[in-house]
């Protein structure tokens, strides 16, 4: 199938985006199109919208929509042990498909087209990924609880897992998820590193989000997250590590050293009372190019707009540093754009010829974008989900007008699914 984008603001210029299956094949000058003899199978008006990049969302737990506003303004772990878990023990394969197609139109809507998710039922969010058109790094909840026979379950499960994996669509990434240091045993740790290494997957890990579990770990182990991880040969290039809140000047040093992978989820950290991950610090360690943007999930956030995400970086950054010039906007907007791509090994995050067709278009004419001095200040610091009109993966037209086939009837019946496992 091959796609026309016509008259749209590129880099500050009107231009003309060829599409042909899932590549962007030309970029020219606008009306530059009609003079050749290439039809579209499809034309996109384009004037008076801008096309970025589709972006990532670097960490979340997608079927948590289904939480949204269920249990809020509470410590993370007695958040987790009294409210969470206790209801995630009732869901099913069906309610996170539910749930997960839900977070995938909320994610279409506000202009996401990668995501990055650990949860349960993986085949359930597979699925619903699969239907919505837009790409994910799906990775099963790896948790032991340090019990020697539920590892090995866990273990036979990614191992099936995997298999099947390789029968999807390639929109579709299967990695390892193994929780934290303070649900996961060692020696499960050690495996989960063995089969990344063999079979050269991403490993999706929640690493030092909190004091709490980095104390946990010193009494544990005798010595921080990133220390042991780095003990045990854990780190490396494919490992991501979410959160990062606690870390020492060493740990940062290991991180760049083992050119691990950074999410950073600042709204969630901040509503959880998380504390703020050392941006600046990071960057002088080298690691600025590793670091993408999350949400976390709908529980905790309670959105998945990486519009509000990266407005809420910036901001909270620029207030805890007491430094306006803090992750400017062009920053922001790469961690969840080019950076994130590095991140998750996509060939996108970028408009240029070659790049895989993950595309959205803004509605220049949305009050928020006007006037338009400086467009990615108003991405960062102005718009918001509201502003995307049309949304493109994988050189399919997921969202024009702001419509998504069946949208009404998905949040309808992923309502019904909220409500029915709360009162189960």
């Amino acid at each position: 199938m091959s796609i026309l984008i016509k008259n749209v603001l590129v880099g500050g210029k009107e231009r003309d985006i060829y599409i042909e299956g899932n590549l962007i094949d030309t970029i020219s000058d606008a009306g530059s199109s009609n003079e050749g003899v290439r039809e579209a199978d499809f034309v996109i008006e384009g004037r008076r919208k801008a096309a970025i990049p589709g972006l990532f969302n670097g960490h979340t737990h997608a079927a948590m929509t289904l939480l949204r506003g269920y249990a809020d303004d509470m410590p993370l772990h007695e958040w987790l042990s009294t409210k969470i878990w206790p209801l995630e023990a009732k869901m099913t394969e069906g309610d996170v498909y539910w749930g997960t197609k839900l977070a995938c139109l909320e994610m279409i809507k506000s202009g996401t087209t990668f995501f990055n998710d650990m949860y349960w039922y993986w085949e359930g969010s597979a699925r619903a990924v699969s239907e919505s058109g837009i790409r994910a790094m799906l990775s099963a909840v790896f948790i032991d609880g340090f019990d020697e026979g539920t590892a090995k379950e866990q273990i036979r499960r990614n191992e099936a897992l995997y298999e099947g994996s390789k029968k999807l669509s390639e929109r579709i990434i299967f990695a390892l998820g193994p929780h934290a240091l303070y649900t996961v045993s060692k020696e499960s740790l050690c495996w989960v590193k063995e089969f990344s290494e063999k079979h050269n997957l991403l490993v999706h890990i929640h690493v030092s989000e909190t004091g709490e579990e980095v104390e946990e770990c010193i009494k544990r182990y005798g010595m921080r997250p990133v220390e042991f991880l780095d003990e045990i040969e854990f780190l490396s290039t494919r490992t991501i590590a979410c959160h990062c809140v606690y870390l020492s000047r060493k740990e940062m040093e290991l991180l760049r050293k083992h050119d691990v992978k950074i999410v950073h989820n600042p709204t969630s950290n901040m509503k959880l009372a998380a504390g703020r991950m050392l941006y600046e610090e990071l960057k002088k360690a080298g690691l600025y190019s590793n670091i993408a943007l999350g949400t976390d999930g709908c529980a905790s956030n309670n959105n998945l707009d990486m519009f509000e995400e990266m407005k809420v970086a910036s901001l909270v950054h620029k207030a805890g540093s007491g430094d306006p010039t803090n992750m400017p906007a062009q920053e922001a907007f790469e961690l969840a754009t080019i950076n994130a791509a590095k991140v998750f090994r996509l060939n996108s995050g970028v408009i240029a010829e070659g790049k895989l067709a993950d595309i959205v278009l803004l509605d220049l004419k949305k009050v928020e974008l006007v006037p338009n001095h400086n467009l990615t200040s108003n991405i960062v610091y102005s718009a918001n989900g509201s502003c995307v009109d049309t949304v493109l993966c994988d050189g399919e037209i997921l969202m024009e007008g702001r419509k998504v086939e069946g949208e009404e009837e998905l949040t309808e019946r992923a309502e019904e699914v909220a409500y029915e496992l709360v009162d189960r």
